[in-house]
């Protein structure tokens, strides 16, 4: 293990895709599984991102953050070759062009930041991975897009992020997911290089010097298992930042009809310390969280109850999101000793007539947190989200979502934010 600084950013392809370029002429022409089985897709991504900051806490004292930016994913996934053991390609490339940005309107997440203090021009990545199956379990081995709890895969801007690693996925027993690997990097949602690792406690980024810092393993193993007709499942987890954090994470999710009712609850627990050479210094949390729910025809209900306990916000990867029921794109209520509630209320349009319109709208409401600064520290928000998926015509499939947002605090700065998001993925094969 060792310690480093953030490294330069810089465009170029991980070495995963040097591997799997070189692969054997005949293995990519095999006949059967590999070429059959083969699917990808490309998705455009318009993305207008403005944040207003006031009553700013900390030395950023930039007011607004406003960008706007297209982005395209294109993401291929082979077959296997035929045989008791199957080989494969997963590919990746991603592309983001700036299209409106200024000096003092930069760090929105979209675009990455020079060292002149603009917005790049344009960024890049190709990444790949080699991918093995025996039976009902598969290794993949290269650029990774994972989905964890311990490692929530979070595809809120323009394009998503991705690691590097290997990753094992093992499905034999009917109902039963163990899943486990290790990365070694990461290319950020708005980076396009390989980066070391690094770790938030909280919203806010661990630093030194003003450097983030930073390890070169994320260890995971986990179980998940679901029963009752798929109704119900349960979880298990642990994570290794080496010499930052260790966490463990359980939950539980059930689903239950009742009369023209559907009734579901998502319940989680972490479990985070320090590790090793404990480059963060002592950590103490443990995160409990519920999201329960009630559906009838178009409408769902939701009420969500969250808190934190010891010393220290929850620990997570930079700059990941986690799984919490409160937490949301803008505040994440997941600060020291702090305990939030959320109430939400969605609602489906395709019952008046107008399929592919959805809506919904939420407030949370935290305090109790410990600032260090002498006071408690509390805070609100309210989202409005409202998503239109074209149903037919030559505009068939383009997805359309608006979000506004209003938060508040006074321990950190408030926040006004405004979303506009088109998507449009085409099938290549």
């Amino acid at each position: 293990m060792k310690q480093s600084i953030r490294a330069p950013r810089v465009l170029r392809a991980p070495l995963s895709l040097a591997v799997a370029l070189a692969l054997p002429s005949t293995l990519m022409a095999a006949e059967g599984g590999f070429v059959e089985d083969s699917s990808a897709t490309l998705t455009a991504r318009n993305y207008y991102f403005s944040r207003d900051f006031s009553d700013i806490v900390g030395p950023n004292q930039q007011s607004k953050a406003e960008e706007w930016a297209q982005g395209f994913i294109l993401n291929f996934k082979s077959g296997y070759t035929q045989g008791p053991v199957g080989f494969g390609v997963d590919a990746v490339g991603l592309l983001g062009l700036k299209l409106d940005s200024s000096p003092d309107r930069v760090n929105t997440g979209l675009l990455p930041v020079t060292d002149a203090g603009r917005a790049a021009d344009e960024y890049s990545r190709l990444g790949a991975a080699v991918k093995v199956r025996v039976s009902k379990t598969e290794l993949k081995v290269g650029e990774q897009q994972l989905v964890l709890p311990v490692l929530y895969f979070g595809d809120i801007r323009l394009l998503p992020p991705t690691y590097q690693g290997a990753s094992l996925v093992s499905n034999e027993i009917a109902g039963l997911t163990l899943q486990a690997g290790q990365l070694r990097s990461t290319s950020l949602r708005n980076e396009a290089g390989d980066e070391a690792l690094g770790a938030m406690v909280g919203f806010v980024p661990r630093r030194q010097a003003g450097q983030l810092i930073t390890t070169d393993r994320f260890n995971y193993g986990g179980a998940d298992y679901a029963f009752n007709a798929n109704r119900t499942s349960v979880g298990a987890w642990y994570a290794q930042l080496e010499d930052l954090y260790n966490q463990r994470y359980f939950s539980l999710k059930h689903s239950e009809p009742v009369g023209d009712w559907v009734l579901g609850a998502s319940l989680g627990y972490f479990d985070s310390t320090e590790d090793g050479e404990q480059l963060l210094g002592k950590l103490d949390n443990q995160a409990a969280y519920s999201l329960l729910s009630a559906k009838y025809g178009a409408h769902t209900f939701y009420l969500g109850y969250q808190a934190m306990f010891g010393d220290d916000g929850l620990p997570r990867v930079f700059a990941n999101v986690s799984p919490l029921g409160n937490e949301v794109p803008t505040f994440t209520f997941d600060s020291a000793d702090e305990r939030s509630w959320q109430v939400r209320y969605d609602y489906d349009f395709a019952a008046l007539g107008v399929p592919g319109l959805v809506a919904g709208v939420r407030y949370l409401t935290g305090d109790n947190v410990d600032t260090g600064r002498g006071f408690e520290g509390k805070e609100w928000e309210r989202d409005l989200d409202i998503g239109y998926v074209v149903q037919s015509g030559s505009l068939k499939g383009l997805g359309v979502k608006v979000r506004n947002v209003t938060a508040r605090s006074n321990y950190r700065s408030d926040v006004d934010e405004n979303r506009l998001i088109f998507n449009y993925t085409w099938n290549l094969l």
